[in-house]
């Protein structure tokens, strides 16, 4: 009688846990896209900042400081692909609009979808970087051959602390082809 107390229990441990494991895999989803808006993992932010009109259109520029934007370019896995930073380095003063602009260049003979992804360094500077427009919002297709200058267009945030001076963007080119083909059927 004992035993089968104890394996009763036993089950209801397992099931319980099983119940627990499904409920927390759904948790991850909405849990990552928070730690994506606070660190600014895969360049994103919270949208807080686009909600400000008066931030929006650049009123509050902070001429007291500049800050140093580092444009960061990487091609995944070797694929042929050149991807390069037009726009290195840009001075900005905090509030203050500027536009970036990248090169990338399909070196196939077959046409190719792609899409950059984003990061940005320091982690703690990632929420107060704000773009408006950027090619990493997007799939882009090249032709065979094709080359493109795409542009980012971005602010920092006034309320970015201090210590921070310097703010590397970072974009990592991933070939989709494929991915995008299947879509398309």
């Amino acid at each position: 009688m004992a035993e089968r107390k104890s394996n009763r229990m036993h089950v209801l441990k397992l099931i319980g846990t099983v119940c627990a494991m499904f409920v927390f895999g759904f948790a991850l989803v909405p849990l990552y896209d928070v730690l994506c808006d606070v660190t600014g993992l895969n360049g994103r932010s919270s949208d807080a900042f686009a909600a400000s009109s008066e931030r929006a259109t650049g009123s509050a520029v902070d001429t007291s400081r500049t800050v140093t934007v580092e444009i960061v370019t990487t091609v995944n896995a070797s694929a042929p692909w050149a991807f390069d930073a037009v726009t290195e380095r840009i001075e900005l003063h905090p509030g203050e609009f500027v536009t970036a602009r990248v090169l990338a260049e399909n070196l196939e003979q077959q046409a190719k979808t792609v899409q950059a992804v984003p990061s940005v360094l320091p982690y703690k500077a990632a929420r107060y970087v704000h773009k408006t427009a950027c090619f990493c919002f997007d799939q882009q297709s090249f032709g065979a051959g094709q080359s493109r200058e795409m542009p980012v267009v971005f602010t920092v945030d006034p309320e970015l602390p201090a210590e921070v001076d310097t703010v590397t963007m970072s974009y990592t080119l991933f070939e989709l082809t494929d991915t995008a083909a299947a879509k398309a059927r």
